[in-house]
């Protein structure tokens, strides 16, 4: 469902990062590269106000109480801008890098038990 546009805002989607966005960010040994990409807002839409030179924001934070986590401005599709997750500039990433990391730990565990259990 598209979002309600106010008068001057422009809709905008959240997406993965990109290279510009996820190079040289952190990322625990043996993590997928597409973990390190995926930002915990992608998909949703929205609407972004252009400031008064008709700029739009270059970045985006969330939660708007304690920014953790940061969109960066793409450019436009259409008429739709974008704005993919930035880790670099996101305070939340690397302790959520090592919760991804805890549980990629947990489940080759898991999987090494049943393989143990099965002979």
């Amino acid at each position: 469902m598209a979002a309600t546009l106010l008068r001057g805002e422009v809709a905008c989607v959240l997406q993965a990062a990109e290279y510009p966005q996820y190079k040289d960010a952190y990322r625990p040994p043996d993590i997928p590269l597409h973990e390190v990409r995926r930002g915990p807002y992608d998909g949703h839409r929205g609407a972004v106000r252009p400031d008064s030179n008709g700029d739009l924001p270059k970045t985006l934070s969330f939660p708007a109480h304690d920014p953790r986590v940061t969109y960066e401005y793409d450019g436009m599709k259409g008429t739709t801008a974008v704005y993919r997750y930035a880790p670099n500039l996101s305070p939340a990433h690397r302790p959520l890098m090592d919760a991804v990391a805890e549980q990629y730990r947990e489940h080759a565990a898991q999987e090494a038990a049943k393989k143990g259990s099965a002979r």
